[in-house]
């Protein structure tokens, strides 16, 4: 088994546990974190408290659905082996999950109006949209279905699993400063390496279960598959222990693209104007408008190493044979035809688009190192598309930050799971570790859970005086 389709396997598995995006949150809006922060918004690199950081690595994996609950994370393991209680019937979402590695990368401050930054990073999301629970079921798990027929009509569904790695370049300017005001603006662009998808999108599926056979008979059949694994030959990697490895990740059945990020930040500053002691004075009160699109772009696949396959008209079906022959474009092919389906081949490239979301927030300095932090995400993305999609949020953010150490506590609701979640970020120095959804390490029947953990070296401005423009080290 080559290792994309064990990676997928591996997040098959973890359907028995079911993601939205959360960001780093408690690390992210850290005054004292700009490696993080560029993601929020590239404009924060712009007169930003660091003259140079170099981030080493940070990780976040971050689950959330809106099918169900599970254990306490804590307990599970030891006491229950049944983890995931599926407690909806209506269509679900869910992200199993995303994952979101920052790889090495630089921010230098050029002076107090440009600032550059290269980022590296990793990124993964398994994604299910609009699937109906008992579909989810008779796919995942046919002997969970209780013992008797039933009829399902499912529309508009999208099934996206999506790996890539990208190198992006950011610039963030100071376009407006005076003593009460400051406008900042920044984009990032990076370049895209899709290493493989999977994705299965359906306008619609009409399925009858019948129990006495543990047969699934679908009707009036409308959907599309599309990968650029076609078969094992042409699998993204066929072993760890080869020498090729970078040549298959971006090698003929790789994809490429673009994707970038576009902010404003405006900053209001109210009380002490003296730059000597702004930094942390706590006669000030800056109140900061940010708003940025991220990920706007998308992954391109030749059709000389892509298939993609439309599915109609009528077929038995069974759970595990779907769940087998999802790996590769010729397995699925031969499955459904074999099945009565009518399925036509294309030869044509796809464009995998990346989750591309809009994010607003105000972050107010409420006294010297105190600062809260009201934050919406809101999706972009056509979820039909061959892609991943976020889903609403609005996270509230208290926090505590100075150069050397930072608590942030991140409450959010989310549009996904239609619930509360709490987490907590903690930085000392240059580590910082946290979640944002830590309420299933200590409370049973929650919808997800976030951990991030990271690491930076910071180079602090100590003096920042904007009528000299002086730097010291």
């Amino acid at each position: 088994m080559n290792l994309f389709k064990k990676v997928l396997f591996f997040f098959y598995l973890l359907a028995v546990v079911p993601c939205s995006a959360q960001r780093f949150l408690g690390a992210s809006t850290d005054e004292w974190n700009v490696m993080s922060r560029l993601y929020l918004n590239p404009a924060n690199i712009a007169d930003c408290r660091e003259k140079l950081s170099i981030g080493i690595l940070a990780i976040n994996f971050d689950v959330n659905n809106s099918l169900g609950t599970f254990s306490k994370l804590g307990e599970y393991a030891a006491t229950s082996p049944k983890t995931f209680k599926i407690s909806g019937n209506k269509d679900f979402n869910m992200i199993i999950p995303d994952v979101e590695i920052h790889g090495p990368g630089i921010m230098y401050s050029i002076n107090k109006k440009h600032s550059l930054a290269l980022t590296t990073g990793v990124r993964l999301m398994n994604q299910f949209n609009n699937f109906d629970p008992s579909l989810y079921k008779l796919i995942t798990n046919p002997g969970s279905v209780p013992g008797n027929n039933l009829s399902v009509n499912s529309k508009n569904f999208n099934w996206t699993a999506n790996l890539w790695t990208e190198v992006g370049l950011t610039y963030g300017a100071v376009i407006l400063d005076n003593p009460k005001n400051e406008v900042k603006f920044g984009i990032t662009l990076r370049k895209l390496f899709g290493i493989g998808y999977i994705s299965v999108t359906g306008n619609n599926i009409d399925v009858a279960y019948r129990a006495d056979s543990n047969t699934v008979y679908a009707t009036n059949t409308d959907l599309e598959f599309s990968s650029n694994v076609v078969n094992d030959n042409t699998a993204i990697f066929k072993g760890l222990n080869e020498s090729n490895i970078l040549s298959r990740i971006f090698g003929a059945n790789s994809g490429t693209g673009m994707s970038a990020d576009i902010g404003f930040i405006y900053k209001r500053r109210i009380g002490d104007p003296d730059p000597t002691d702004y930094m942390e004075s706590d006669n000030t009160h800056d109140v900061v408008i940010s708003a940025s699109v991220t990920d706007f772009g998308s992954i391109n696949y030749a059709k000389s190493t892509n298939a993609d396959i439309v599915v109609t008209g009528n077929g038995a079906l069974s759970g595990p044979g779907i769940s087998q022959n999802a790996n590769s474009s010729a397995s699925f092919l031969n499955y459904v035809k074999q099945q009565g389906f009518s399925a036509d081949t294309e030869s044509k490239g796809n464009r995998v688009f990346l989750p591309t979301a809009l994010l607003v927030s105000a972050d107010v300095q409420i006294s010297g190192r105190f600062y809260g932090n009201l934050l919406y995400i809101n999706n972009l993305a056509n979820r039909m598309n061959f892609g991943n999609s976020y889903y609403n949020q609005v996270t509230l953010t208290p926090r505590y930050d100075k150069h050397n150490m930072s608590v942030a506590l991140p409450i959010t609701y989310s549009m996904l799971s239609g619930d509360i979640k709490v987490g907590v970020g903690y930085r000392i120095s240059g580590f910082f570790i946290g979640s944002d959804d830590a309420l299933a390490f200590v409370h049973k029947n929650q919808r997800g859970f976030d951990l991030y953990l990271g690491g930076y070296i910071p180079i602090f401005k100590i003096n920042h005086d904007p009528a000299n423009i002086h730097w010291t080290y």
